[in-house]
């Protein structure tokens, strides 16, 4: 019999809204002088209301986890669901101690290694070796036994050629790569993942995959895992939960999780657009929709006879060399891609200078049969790898088909599409 190796009941946490002290009384008097003036508050403001289409009122009080009761035996890989600010990354937090828990209690049986967020751990200062015993002496290992797997992890980051220097240089997915071979390779028992495995490139994911599903099943870890991709979800869990406004809404085998998740985007009405705020990050795609031939976003379903026509905004913070931009459809379980084009596969290449730019495409003749759709967009730099992905952001529906043709697909299909660019700023 398997033993339990994480235990929590009753788990809550309480957030205040709106301004909180910032600790002394210097820094309050240089909010309020701040406030005297109309300049901005230039301390972190805490907490967000865990129900993000409603109002938050000053001083109010939210429960971004509110009663959470989970028993995880060793060797099982459970996969957490949800829509943003459902309370996936605080339940993590909590776990890796990091934060504490307003009410209820967890137990954890074994070292655990977390990688909640891109550098989580890391010096900036100190060079990936340096980083690696760090990180290493914190998880409880000894010198030695970092040692015999530091070139494992070394190999598995494929960053040997900059191991020794500081990672303030590295790109995000240099970081997310180093970061998540320490935390798998060092013999943690309890393996916990925050979605940072979207920061890297596609070969990287698929390792990361293959490494979480080899200790789980063949060295019996425990592993916590955090996604918006349901390919992955599904191909490494078993089991899983969707957590919503900081409680689980549904626990159970993964497959019956996933298709329940996906079922919320299918009753719900379509999603034709969507906007990001701008942030830190090197590359960002800062909005995307579907239009019509007449360029009008989309309010109904699309005709087969119709193209579908995407319209991009992104920014670049500095000169990159090697762009590329890339599309997915996905079925309505969001399993199986469908189609998928990536201007590198036409070795078609973007220069940009720092800026914001709009891009355009256009797809003939979808030749998909009537059904929900699911769009990925993502753009990247071939050469150092820093990418910006929105996964399954966006759905549409075909239908009125006057003529369709049946066909088996065993795996996805390339379609030609012309891409229009544009710099706006």
């Amino acid at each position: 019999m398997s033993k339990t190796v994480i235990k929590i009941e009753n788990l809550s946490k309480l957030y205040m809204l709106g301004q909180v002290g910032t600790g002394t009384v210097s820094h309050d008097l240089n909010r309020w002088w701040a406030q005297v003036w109309g300049k901005e508050d230039p301390y972190a403001k805490v907490g967000h209301v865990n129900d993000r289409t409603q109002k938050a009122e000053k001083g109010e009080k939210i429960w971004a986890l509110k009663d959470i009761n989970l028993w995880k035996s060793e060797g099982e890989v459970l996969g957490i669901i949800g829509k943003n600010g459902a309370g996936k990354s605080t339940l993590l937090k909590i776990l890796s101690r990091i934060t504490s828990p307003t009410t209820g209690s967890y137990k954890i049986k074994g070292r655990m290694a977390s990688l909640l967020e891109v550098g989580t751990g890391f010096h900036p200062e100190l060079t990936g070796r340096e980083n690696i015993y760090m990180n290493g002496t914190i998880m409880g290992m000894r010198k030695w036994e970092i040692d015999r797997k530091l070139d494992e992890i070394v190999e598995f980051a494929g960053v040997a050629k900059y191991i020794d220097t500081p990672t303030k240089r590295y790109s995000s997915g240099m970081t997310v790569r180093l970061g998540f071979a320490i935390a798998a390779h060092l013999d943690p028992e309890i393996l916990v993942v925050d979605e940072v495995l979207a920061v890297g490139d596609a070969e990287f994911q698929k390792k990361a995959i293959g490494k979480m599903q080899e200790v789980s099943q063949g060295q019996g870890r425990t592993v916590l895992f955090v996604s918006h991709n349901m390919n992955s979800i599904n191909m490494l869990c078993k089991t899983g939960i969707i957590m919503k406004n900081g409680s689980v809404d549904f626990a159970g085998e993964i497959r019956d999780v996933t298709s329940r998740y996906m079922s919320i985007f299918n009753d719900s009405s379509l999603i034709p657009s969507v906007k990001y705020d701008r942030s830190e990050k090197h590359i960002q795609i800062l909005s995307g929709e579907l239009i019509d031939k007449n360029g009008e976003l989309f309010n109904r379903v699309i005709d087969v006879n119709e193209p579908i026509r995407l319209h991009i905004v992104y920014k670049t913070e500095r000169h990159y060399n090697k762009m590329h931009f890339t599309y997915i459809i996905k079925n309505s379980f969001s399993e199986n891609v469908l189609f998928v084009d990536r201007t590198d596969f036409h070795k078609e290449f973007v220069a940009l200078e720092k800026g914001v730019y709009s891009a355009c495409l256009s797809i003939p003749n979808p030749m998909l049969v009537p059904g929900k759709y699911y769009l990925t967009l993502g753009f990247a730099d071939n050469e150092e790898g820093i990418n910006d992905h929105k996964y399954d952001v966006m759905s549409f529906e075909i239908a009125n088909l006057s003529t369709f043709r049946s066909l088996k697909r065993n795996s996805y299909t390339f379609i030609p599409t012309q891409w229009e660019l544009s710099k706006i700023e």
